[in-house]
C-alpha cells in the first residue's frame, strides 16, 4: 500500500506541474498581445523620430471609420506603421497606419 501512495503521489505532482505550464502558456498570448511593443512605441514618440504613440494614432482614424467597432492595433517595429482592426456589419476592416504621420496608407475590407 506504501508503494501504490507514492506512486499516486508522484503521479498527482507530476499533473499538478503539467496543469500549471498548460495554464502558463495560456496566459502568455494575451500577455503579449496587450503589451506588444507598447514600450518601445512610447519611448520612439517621445524622442520626436520614432512613431507617434498609439493613442494619438487612434484618435486620428477611429472618427473615420463611420461608426465600424474598433478590435484593437497591432505594432510593426520594424516599419513604425501600425495596422488598426475594426469590425463592420460581420466584416472585418484592416486599416494601416503611417507610425510617423498618422496617415492612413491603406485601407482592406470595406
Amino acid at each position: 500500500m506504501t508503494t501504490m501512495n507514492a506512486t499516486m503521489k508522484r503521479i498527482m505532482k507530476r499533473l499538478a506541474v503539467a496543469g500549471i505550464a498548460v495554464a502558463g502558456l495560456a496566459v502568455m498570448p494575451a500577455f503579449a498581445v496587450q503589451r506588444g511593443d507598447q514600450p518601445d512605441i512610447l519611448s520612439a514618440g517621445r524622442g520626436g523620430h520614432g512613431p507617434l504613440p498609439l493613442p494619438v494614432i487612434e484618435r486620428r482614424v477611429r472618427p473615420q471609420m463611420g461608426g465600424a467597432a474598433y478590435l484593437g492595433p497591432e505594432f510593426d517595429s520594424d516599419t513604425g506603421n501600425y495596422r488598426l482592426k475594426f469590425m463592420q456589419q460581420g466584416a472585418v476592416i484592416w486599416v494601416d497606419v503611417d507610425g510617423r504621420s498618422g496617415n492612413i496608407i491603406r485601407r482592406s475590407g470595406r
